[in-house]
């Protein structure tokens, strides 16, 4: 594959440096609507846009721009460029990007901001660090091609090492970063074909489980500043109290309190460490003005959501006419299903560091959304972006909790440095009380399914409404939040007369997307549906979905497998049975079989679960197994 490095279309001018003590780096502007050069910066710095750095002491850096946060992110994007650059795997090293969302955006989103999310990492990254690989290989040829005064294509490239054969002579990366980085970047390059892959589809050892191993891996409760103090803060019981008063006396009498401040989100105690500032919280006298807080209660919550339920929402998919088939029938069959409430609850609760000086922000921490982040910061501090340094940090997990639009947890801290002057940094820290009561839940929601069967028993009308608070848009705008309806409006059967409907609802307990968002209730509720109409048909539950996904080759390829690996059919003991489930989500198919025995007082124990996912090109088969089985 032969690939335009300079489309204008699609991607600006490619980068390299010669810098001291950096060697090669070759770096990209991809656009969409620009083909700005950006120019590389000398005296001791890297380039300011770089995707890989091969310095003369034989590493190679990739940058990634997405955050590991304990999903192999690091690994994956460190292969793809690996492979087409054909370095040695034990030479290659990750670290994060700066926030930059002009040099980093994901072009998932729209190419403008930088952020990790809705498993868009590998393939947002796939043809950046492919030719960035390749662009600094063609480099290092042309490099040992002049030095040896031998033809490129004489010149082969395997783990790191570049050889001529016929003159015996070979160079590793490193000895030649420096005259690779005068070379003129190639304007196409041959991008590998898949067949040829040696290291994308390998279990390689991840890059990061050496460090995180030792000890030597960097997160957010590691930072320790020169002066750094540590804070908690003091939050409403009810989401949308305020501060009435307070009373610090208590507080400020715990030996290392430093200080007792108020800020928007609640009253912070900053102190020397973390033991002196949670001693100081726990005496911590504040009232609470509770008059805009939300007060309603789960139980009041379902009734309102179950009367939504059992009216006409918002059309989010319609096929056919449902609502008619559904009132020309005689037997009609249907299910409720309710979701609670539920903590991201990663294992490690949010943090940040901060220090503001008279330069500008600089933050510390497990950064997702680097661009909403940044630019919260640039607004509250009416400070220019080159002001506001961002340093992402491994996060120890996730799920969606540190991607809000909000930056909650990172406005709190920066709120609470600048009440305290701001020179000191400022550590926040969040206990796991803080972190189930804090907000930004996956949403509650009720669901509600109704369907008929037609003459041979497959469905000929189908109805979902879902209830509950949008992630996405506002409860007052139009349209369809995706966040909220996802695996739903996709349902791949093959259903004549199909209508999808939501309520969106206003309610004031902070909601976000958790992991896998919409598909998590509405593949569940879907598939369990799907079992009921096969049992009303007199069908088996695999056979039946075969019927409804002829069209669906993919799906209906993991069925299939999932169905022969977990012998599907085959007799089971008194008390054991199977279930089968089969689900698209963000390009992804994936079927799982559960076997599971039913005691006699009707607990349940899982013996068995088999999977079958099908993403695409596997990059590292390894790490899709480890979140498969995370899944599971």
């Amino acid at each position: 594959m032969t690939t335009e490095l300079l489309n204008p279309s699609r991607r600006g001018f490619l980068q390299t440096a010669a810098v001291a003590g950096v060697g090669l780096v070759v770096g990209f502007h991809w656009s969409v609507k620009s083909t700005k050069a950006l120019a590389a910066t000398t005296g001791g710095q890297p380039l300011s846009m770089a995707f890989v750095r091969i310095a003369p002491n034989n590493t190679v850096t990739v940058i990634a721009k997405h955050l590991e946060m304990g999903q192999g992110i690091y690994t994956g994007l460190a292969t793809i460029l690996a492979e087409e650059l054909d370095a040695d795997w034990t030479q290659v090293k990750t670290e994060a990007a700066p926030a930059d969302s002009a040099l980093y955006g994901n072009h998932a989103f729209g190419g403008t901001v930088q952020g990790t999310g809705g498993s868009t990492a590998i393939s947002n990254s796939f043809d950046e660090l492919r030719q960035a690989g390749a662009t600094a290989k063609a480099m290092l040829v042309a490099a040992a091609a002049q030095r040896w005064s031998v033809p490129v294509a004489e010149i082969t490239v395997a783990k790191g090492v570049v050889t001529h054969a016929a003159s015996k002579r070979h160079s590793s990366f490193g000895d030649l970063a420096e005259e690779a980085a005068k070379q003129t970047p190639p304007k196409t390059v041959t991008l590998k074909d898949p067949k040829d892959y040696t290291l994308i589809g390998t279990r390689l050892s991840r890059v990061d489980t050496a460090d995180k191993t030792n000890g030597k891996a960097i997160f957010t409760i590691d930072i320790k500043q020169p002066g750094q103090l540590t804070a908690l803060l003091k939050r409403p019981d009810r989401f949308g109290g305020k501060v009435k008063s307070f009373d610090a006396t208590a507080a400020e009498a715990i030996p290392g309190v430093r200080h007792v401040v108020a800020v928007p989100q609640g009253v912070a105690v900053v102190a020397d460490n973390f033991w002196a500032a949670k001693k100081g919280r726990d005496v911590l006298n504040v009232t609470w003005d509770d008059s805009t807080a939300e007060k309603r209660g789960t139980a009041e919550l379902l009734k309102e959501y179950t009367a939504l339920a059992n009216t006409q929402g918002f059309p989010a998919r319609t096929d056919g006419d449902a609502i008619a088939a559904l009132s020309k029938s005689k037997n009609i069959i249907e299910r409720s299903f309710e979701f609670p409430y539920l903590a991201h609850a990663p294992m490690e609760p949010m943090d940040c560091v901060v220090q503001i000086t008279k330069s500008g922000c600089e933050i510390w921490t497990g950064d997702q959304f680097q661009t909403a982040d940044q630019g919260n910061i640039m607004r509250l501090l009416g400070l220019p972006q080159d002001q506001v340094k961002i340093n992402t940090l491994y996060a120890g997990g996730s799920f969606g909790r540190r991607a809000n639009m909000n930056s909650d947890f990172i406005m709190e801290a920066v709120e609470i440095t600048r009440a305290v002057g701001g020179e000191q940094p400022v550590k926040l820290m969040w206990t796991r009380e803080d972190d189930i009561k804090g907000g930004y839940y996956r949403p509650m929601y009720v669901h509600k399914l109704s369907a008929t069967l037609d003459k041979n028993g497959m469905p000929a009308a189908w109805r979902h409404r879902v209830v509950g608070q949008p992630i996405m848009i506002k409860p007052t705008d139009k349209g369809v939040d995706r966040g909220m309806m996802e695996g739903s409006t996709s349902l791949a059967y093959d259903i004549p007369n199909l209508a999808v409907e939501q309520h969106m609802t206003t309610v004031g307990v902070p909601v976000l997307w958790w992991r896998s968002v919409g598909h998590t209730h509405n593949a569940y509720s879907t598939e369990v549906f799907m079992d009921d109409l096969a049992a009303a048909a007199g069908r088996d539950p695999v056979d039946y979905r075969r019927a409804l996904l002829q069209k669906q080759p993919r799906l209906l390829a993991v069925l299939n497998l999932v169905a022969e690996k977990a012998e599907w059919g085959k007799p089971l003991p008194k008390g054991r049975g199977r279930g089968v489930a089969v689900h698209e989500a963000f390009k992804s198919f994936a079927a799982q079989v559960a076997e599971v025995t039913v005691a006699e007082d009707g607990s349940v124990t899982v013996d068995r679960v088999v999977c079958v996912i099908d993403c695409g090109l596997p990059i590292n088969p390894d790490v899709i197994k480890a979140q498969v089985e995370g899944s599971v």
